[in-house]
C-alpha cells in the first residue's frame, strides 16, 4: 500500500456539515430536509431509525420484524441464551471528554441483545448506518466534545450500547454524551461493528440496511489517514469527514493520530476533510490517505 501524508492545513475555522463532530464548542446538529447535518445551538444529537427515512432496509436473514424501531431494541427472538456472568464493573474502560466509558465484550453485548435487555445506539455517519447497522439500532451519532445529550424518550436507568466501526472512538464519544445526559447504563461495544476478528459483522450478527438488498453494488473500502499534532493536544480528537460519513481518532501522548476510515462508495477522488485540534484542509481522499482494502 502506498503510503501518504497529511500535509499542513490552513485555516482553524471548522467546516460545517458533519452531525455536530465538526463543530465548535457545545453546539450541537440536526438533519435539514436535504439529509444535511446542520448545526443548531439548541437541539442534541440527531436521532433516525428505519421508520423515520426514505431507504428501503433488508436483513442479513430471516428475523422477526421490529415493530417498534424508534426504541432501539432488538426484535424479540425465540430461545435466548443466559444471561452473562460477569459483573460488569469488570470491564476495560477509556476515558472520554471527562468520562470513564465501560467497553463490554461482545458474548455479553450479543447475549443483552438476544435477550432484549439493551438498547442499541449506532454512533457513526448516516450513510454509513443506512448500509448496514445493528438490526433493531438508531441511529444518533457522536458528536464534538460528546456533545448531544440524552435520548429523551428513552428511561435513564436503561442499558445502552453504543457502537462504531473502528472499534470504539466515536461509540465512546456517543457514550460519553449519553452519560452527560443522565444516562446510568451506558456500554461502548469493545469490538465494534466491523474491521476486526470477532466484531459484530464478521460473527454475522442481525444487521439491516440497504446493502442487503438484492442487487445493491455498494461496496465498503478502508482507508487510513496519519499524522502529528503539538503533542500538547494528547487526548483530544482528529476528524475525518466524507459528505455524510465520519470518523474520529484521539491524538496520542506523542501527538500522532491515525485514523481508520470505513467509507461506502468513496475513491480517492473523493474531497475529504480532516480536522485536527487546530486546522481543518480538505483534499482528495487519495491525497490524505493509503490506498484501500476491501474491508469485510
Amino acid at each position: 500500500m502506498k503510503r501518504r501524508t497529511v500535509l499542513g492545513t490552513t485555516g482553524a475555522t471548522l467546516l460545517g456539515g458533519l452531525a455536530g463532530c465538526l463543530g465548535g464548542g457545545d453546539e450541537t446538529s440536526s438533519l435539514d430536509s436535504g439529509g444535511t447535518p446542520t448545526q443548531t445551538p439548541t437541539q442534541g444529537a440527531p436521532f433516525e431509525h428505519p421508520g423515520t427515512l426514505e431507504e428501503t432496509f433488508a436483513t442479513n436473514g430471516d428475523y422477526p420484524p421490529d415493530d417498534d424501531p424508534a426504541d432501539g431494541r432488538p426484535p424479540a427472538f425465540d430461545d435466548p441464551p443466559a444471561a452473562p456472568e460477569t459483573d460488569p464493573s469488570s470491564y476495560p474502560t477509556t476515558e472520554t471528554n471527562g468520562e470513564t466509558v465501560r467497553l463490554a465484550p461482545i458474548d455479553d453485548v450479543y447475549a443483552w441483545y438476544r435477550r432484549g435487555e439493551a438498547r442499541f445506539v449506532d454512533a457513526r455517519g448516516p450513510d454509513q448506518y443506512t448500509f448496514a447497522h445493528v438490526y433493531g439500532a438508531v441511529w444518533s451519532p457522536a458528536m464534538q466534545g460528546s456533545a448531544g445529550g440524552a435520548i429523551q424518550s428513552w428511561p435513564a436507568e436503561d442499558r445502552i450500547v453504543t457502537y462504531c466501526g473502528c472499534p470504539h472512538h466515536l461509540s465512546s464519544i456517543r457514550a460519553a454524551g449519553l452519560q452527560k445526559g443522565g444516562h446510568t447504563a451506558v456500554f461502548a461495544l469493545d469490538e465494534g461493528f466491523l474491521d476486526r476478528e470477532g466484531s459484530w459483522k464478521y460473527e454475522s450478527y442481525p444487521m439491516a440496511g440497504t446493502q442487503f438488498r438484492d442487487g445493491t453494488q455498494a461496496s465498503v473500502s478502508t482507508w487510513r489517514i496519519r499524522g502529528a499534532v503539538d503533542p500538547a493536544h494528547a487526548g483530544e480528537y482528529v476528524w475525518a469527514q466524507t459528505a455524510r460519513q465520519y470518523e474520529a481518532a484521539p491524538v496520542a501522548d506523542d501527538g500522532s493520530y491515525e485514523l481508520t476510515l470505513h467509507f461506502v462508495d468513496v475513491t480517492a477522488d473523493t474531497p475529504t476533510t480532516v480536522t485536527t485540534p487546530t486546522d481543518s484542509v480538505t483534499r482528495p481522499l487519495g491525497d490524505l490517505a493509503t490506498d484501500p482494502s476491501d474491508a469485510t
